[in-house]
């Protein structure tokens, strides 16, 4: 990435998805601009004055997932109904992608590095090459192809289907993504760059698999798989820490009256009927004994903030840096943001998965002994969360939870990524320091 001046040249960072998908990436944004280079994020509206906030640079790019699933919450039970996600999401990156060109040009001009997440990567690097921008993908979740982990999105647990097994789910796993991303990708992005268009298999098995990738997950949570190429490198977790958000008198308060108690919550996951999921959990709050923490988030959850009785407290969101340290254990729905936040906090996890990867994360943590199974949400009980809950409180697994803990918060995940793209010569090798000073942030849920 060659410079101009003594300033760098803008990295700009382009992510779609929920809170846990956009945070770390704020939190590598922070980094890079802390080392000397300018950032820009290029993300929904949404997240527009979480960007700015951070001290980054914020252009619009049309993908609001909020609002596709306050506006059909029905979405969020057909989660693990892999071609239903596939037919809704195939639509709605095709109405999105409408608008990608010309918001993509505007945040990459002048740029000098451009950083794909997720469904974003091949806008990257559709952008990279019309204008010649060295490109690298930043995920949250390994997509790399091995023998030894499989698809984290198609198989639950990396402990099985190893070999010619796991590189055949791969290569299933990066036609399904084809299938969602080609209209978007083939139909409206590449032809107005008047770009060559992929192939009917996509991108995945030349110009993708050749990339510089950082994967922003710890290795003491999911180990680098022997067979990864150089290319391919895990950072450790990406963290947004909001210094300035305290509790509330009230929650101050419940805290104060008891034991650590237990948080429940499902940040941007939606519920078709919230009011029978929160009954749920009420229920198997109060026969499990525990004191809980119930957040409402987007919707996942129904109830009013501030105290229920002695024993439950509702509120709408809070940063997870902040609160879990307060909780003796978390139920979530697994999403890497919060999964990581949970592991770093030391405490154990109940996972109630949606969908996704949030089954895999599940498996993970239930092998690494700081987790029960994870529990399918349309069958569970209140039986069945009570124990899971009860389960949480049991020596070996809080011992086991906290010793993952020290080992995650040890790292330097944001530091380490850096030094791989430095490494990859994707960034100048000696920018001028940033300030030291804590950068501002609003608060808000992984």
């Amino acid at each position: 990435m060659a410079e101009t001046s003594n300033t760098p040249k803008p990295i700009v960072i382009f992510a779609i998805g929920t809170q846990g998908d956009i945070r770390p990436c704020v939190a590598l944004g922070q980094g890079l601009q802390r080392a000397g280079y300018p950032v820009r994020m290029a993300t929904s509206s949404n997240f527009a004055e979480l960007v700015r906030q951070s001290g980054l640079e914020f252009f619009p790019l049309t993908a609001d997932f909020q609002a596709m699933l306050e506006s059909d919450r029905s979405i969020g039970d057909k989660g693990m109904n892999i071609r239903a996600m596939i037919r809704i999401f195939r639509e709605r990156y095709s109405s999105w992608a409408v608008n990608w060109v010309q918001e993509g040009l505007a945040a990459s001009e002048g740029a000098g590095l451009l950083i794909g997440v997720s469904n974003s990567i091949m806008l990257a690097k559709a952008l990279s090459e019309a204008r010649g921008i060295p490109f690298a993908i930043a995920r949250l979740t390994p997509c790399t192809v091995s023998k030894f982990l499989p698809p984290i999105m198609l198989i639950s647990s990396q402990k099985k289907q190893i070999g010619a097994v796991s590189l055949a789910a791969h290569y299933l796993l990066f036609k399904l993504l084809w299938d969602v991303m080609r209209p978007a990708i083939n139909g409206l992005v590449r032809p107005q760059l008047k770009l060559p268009l992929y192939p009917w298999y996509g991108p995945y098995f030349g110009d993708l698999h050749r990339s510089k990738v950082i994967n922003g997950y710890s290795r003491h949570v999911l180990p680098r798989p022997s067979d990864w190429t150089e290319d391919s490198q895990v950072s450790g977790y990406w963290f947004l820490d909001q210094g300035e958000w305290q509790p509330s008198a009230e929650l101050r308060e419940f805290l104060a009256a008891g034991p650590k108690p237990i948080y429940i919550g499902f940040g941007s996951m939606v519920s078709s009927n919230a009011e029978a999921f929160t009954k749920t959990i009420l229920d198997a709050v109060k026969l499990s004994g525990q004191r809980a923490v119930l957040a409402t988030g987007w919707g996942g959850l129904d109830g009013k903030e501030g105290p229920h009785d002695e024993q439950i407290f509702f509120l709408h969101h809070a940063p997870h840096d902040r609160l879990f340290p307060l909780m003796s254990a978390a139920v979530h729905h697994g999403g890497a943001g919060t999964t990581a936040a949970a592991v770093r906090a030391g405490i154990p996890s109940v996972i109630v998965p949606f969908f996704g990867d949030q089954p895999f994360w599940a498996g993970r943590l239930n092998s690494l002994g700081v987790a029960p199974p994870g529990l399918k949400r349309k069958l569970m009980t209140s039986e069945e969360l009570a124990a899971a809950l009860t389960a949480t409180q049991q020596p070996a697994m809080i011992e086991k939870a906290a010793a993952l803990g020290r080992a995650v918060r040890a790292e330097d995940g944001i530091e380490t990524a850096i030094e791989y793209l430095r490494s990859w010569n994707l960034l100048p090798p000696a920018a001028q320091k940033a300030t030291n000073e804590p950068l501002m942030a609003t608060a808000g849920d992984a």
